[in-house]
């Protein structure tokens, strides 16, 4: 992978595309990737001198990411739009009271064990959300994975397959419900064409707002970071 000198260096991935006709950069604001898009024959050292050249600009955007944090025993958190802390509690089951998620055992593990209760929350009502739009559209889910996807929210394969980032459960329920909708729509249309917004439209009124919160609010829940290796 080819990268820019510096402190730190920066790594830029290339992505030669039959449908570029000049060079352009992107920053992930999910995970600060670097992509650099080029037709398919242009030369590497021409794209790396467009990178060189934008270098002040990448390292701009790239000081604008949200750090990340790790979650322990008093860190605050997003759960269903609710700004919850995280507070040690007893026996063995994880316990949401008032505005504290009750965490007992050992403190070190608090993070991970956090996360395991958001995925099962999350699956319980992506579960519910997903099955309540598939029947208004006479079709049927034919399982739901729970992923730490990075550049989707979700996804929807051609039998029915559904995909989500487990992270939604942090975000209001209204988005939660809106990605839901999104991809069961994409049951009936695979696309992104005016047929499927109009689907979109149909099964949730007023989409809209949620996708702009994702837009502006959906990189910081992946800033947070519930184990030390990572999710």
């Amino acid at each position: 992978m080819p990268s820019l000198p510096g402190s730190p260096p920066l790594d830029i991935t290339l992505r030669r595309s039959a449908r570029a006709r000049r060079f352009s950069l992107r920053v992930s604001r999910v995970d600060g990737r670097i992509t650099l898009s080029l037709p398919l024959r242009a030369r590497e050292s021409e794209a790396m001198d467009f990178a060189r050249a934008q270098e002040g600009w990448l390292r701009k955007a790239l000081a604008q990411m949200p750090s990340a944090d790790l979650v322990g025993i008093g860190a605050e958190i997003p759960i269903e739009g609710r700004t919850i802390r995280l507070i040690a509690g007893q026996g063995r089951r994880l316990m949401l009271e008032g505005d504290s998620l009750l965490v007992p055992g050992d403190a070190a593990l608090a993070g991970a064990r956090a996360q395991a209760w958001l995925k099962a929350l999350a699956r319980d009502r992506l579960v519910a959300a997903s099955d309540h739009y598939a029947g208004l559209i006479g079709r049927k889910v034919a399982r739901i994975t729970l992923r730490d996807t990075r550049s989707r929210w979700g996804s929807c394969s051609h039998e029915g397959a559904l995909m989500y980032s487990w992270r939604l459960i942090m975000a209001p329920p209204a988005v939660l419900t809106y990605v839901a909708a999104h991809e069961v729509a994409h049951m009936l249309e695979m696309n992104h064409s005016d047929r499927f917004w109009a689907v979109v439209d149909q099964l949730y009124p007023g989409w809209e707002a949620q996708r702009r919160w994702l837009h502006t609010q959906g990189a910081a829940l992946h800033a947070l970071r519930f184990t030390t290796a990572g999710d």
